[in-house]
């Protein structure tokens, strides 16, 4: 199984250091590794202007810190972007766009259980660029296609790279705006998301998977053809877990899923222990056992991860590198508990 489970670490890769390399001293300190995004150091980091590079159509601010989309470019820039799509090159990420990618890659990570990626997929990318009209390019029949070949072609040249670091790396596409596509106000309905993203899925390699901080329609994520899910389980647990079928369908398919345990953000960290969170855990797991999953089963394919990224706490890095601590405790307290090594 590329993907472990047994209740390993990880965790989300926007992170609100500065120091590049603490951050990837904390990256590190992790089960399974990732490369950081590190937007308070500069805009570049933003994860949807790192998904943006090459990509034709964007203008991006640096000074106002804004991303657009202009159609006339895109039509005056899309025949070259098209004769270099099978450079791998066009959809990798420049050292321009993260200070810490290329140093990931640098690095012997040969003996970990896995490593990670990740790329802002399309759909949130979609949402969030706007084009001349102030109107969100995922809903521009001409772009959006390209938009999914572009994108999933970015997923392929770093989970190629990071492979050959290691045999079992795999990839989050980060996707936020799934949790809007249910509102009879997104303008984007759930009929044409499914059709999307069954198409984007299915020209990226495995094992491929999605991580959101929101709380979208589960049995639509649980039903996509996906190897692992990445969610905020410490908000939306409680949700989550009345979704038995779709879970254990999930699960028997192979699916991992990663669960997002410790709050970063400063207030409800300071109101939790390790205790309270372990407690919290296993109450949800028990109310899953009760409906026909096996705790032992639903272990062994499940990783474990701080609940969201935050970059907004008046302690700057210090909740946060906590919260990467108390996932390293809890997921050691749970190992021991089920006998795990």
């Amino acid at each position: 199984m590329p993907i472990p489970g047994d209740l390993l670490t990880t965790a989300m890769a926007v992170m609100p250091h500065r120091d590049v390399d603490r951050a990837l001293e904390m990256a590190l300190s992790l089960d399974i590794p990732f490369w950081p995004q590190l937007p308070l150091l500069n805009y570049y980091e933003d994860m949807y202007v790192q998904a943006s590079e090459h990509f034709p159509g964007i203008l991006l601010d640096m000074e106002n810190r804004t991303l657009r989309f202009s159609t006339e470019k895109f039509i005056q820039e899309l025949p070259d972007t098209l004769a270099r799509f099978d450079d791998p090159a066009l959809f990798d990420i420049s050292p321009t766009y993260s200070a810490v990618y290329q140093r990931f890659l640098s690095l012997d990570l040969s003996n970990r259980p896995a490593i990670r990626g990740q790329l802002e997929g399309p759909v949130s990318f979609g949402f969030n660029v706007l084009d001349e009209e102030e109107r969100p390019i995922l809903f521009n029949d001409t772009v959006r296609p390209f938009m999914m070949e572009f994108m999933a072609k970015r997923v392929n040249v770093q989970m190629e790279r990071l492979l050959k670091l290691n045999p079992n790396a795999f990839m989050f596409v980060d996707e936020p705006g799934l949790q809007f596509i249910f509102s009879a106000m997104s303008g984007y309905n759930h009929v044409t998301a499914r059709e999307d993203m069954e198409y984007f899925f299915s020209l990226i390699d495995r094992p491929r998977g999605i991580h959101l901080c929101g709380n979208p329609d589960w049995d639509f994520l649980l039903n996509l053809d996906l190897d692992v899910l990445s969610l905020d389980m410490y908000s939306n647990g409680e949700v989550f877990a009345s979704y038995t079928g779709a879970i254990r369908r999930f699960l028997d398919r192979g699916g991992i899923l990663v669960w997002g345990m410790v709050p970063t953000n400063l207030e409800p960290f300071e109101g939790e222990t390790v205790d309270s969170l372990e407690a919290r855990l296993l109450e949800l797991w028990g109310r899953l056992a009760k409906n026909g999953i096996d705790t032992d089963y639903l272990v062994s394919r499940s990783l474990l991860s701080p609940a969201t990224c935050c970059l907004v706490n008046p302690d700057g890095t210090a909740t946060v590198e906590k919260a990467f601590s108390a996932i390293g405790e809890l997921s050691a307290r749970l190992r021991e508990r089920f006998g795990l090594r």
